[in-house]
């Protein structure tokens, strides 16, 4: 009986020896912000994706006619085949399979520069929204704002149309 006496005694003197402020989260200001909306809706999404786009067109260009050398060489074999010498039939074939392999690797050269460079533009778009919440948040005195793991925030807790705004205002 004396083992659970002492830690309940030692629970109750610590509860009751709490200053008034800390009985509850009473006078604190909480927030909620949906930055995977933020990372969909803000202007600078679009910037950076018209930008990429822009950065790699010449090499998605480069790869949509390598693709059609492909087609090309695929079909003088299909038409072709049957009148054509065996060393040219031969030749064709080694063409088409280096044409592949050479495709094969740019795109995979291509894919790991793009995301390389998508993942670089999200980092800094992070960090500027996380910048604009906290401005967001100083200016409407919050003392905590919340992010991932919110079961329930209610729209006036919300403050995600407000960094929105914010960011759209800092594109212009």
């Amino acid at each position: 009986m004396r083992s659970w006496l002492m830690p309940a005694a030692l629970a109750a003197a610590l509860v009751f020896s709490l200053p008034p402020e800390a009985d509850a989260a009473e006078g604190y200001r909480v927030a909620f912000v949906e930055v995977p909306r933020l990372l969909q809706e803000a202007p600078q999404v679009a910037a950076v994706r018209e930008n990429l786009k822009k950065e790699f067109a010449r090499r998605d260009k480069d790869l949509v006619a390598l693709q059609g050398e492909i087609k090309k060489v695929e079909e003088k074999l299909q038409r072709d085949g049957a009148i054509l010498s065996d060393a040219e039939t031969q030749r064709l074939e080694r063409d088409l399979v280096a044409k592949q392999r050479k495709l094969k690797s740019a795109q995979s050269e291509f894919q790991e520069e793009l995301s390389l460079r998508q993942n670089e533009e999200l980092n800094k778009l992070r960090r500027q929204i996380a910048e604009v919440i906290l401005e967001v948040a100083k200016e409407d005195s919050l003392d905590l704002v919340l992010e991932t793991g919110v079961v329930h925030a209610s729209p006036r807790a919300n403050i995600t149309d407000k960094v929105l705004e914010r960011l759209r205002r800092q594109s212009k």
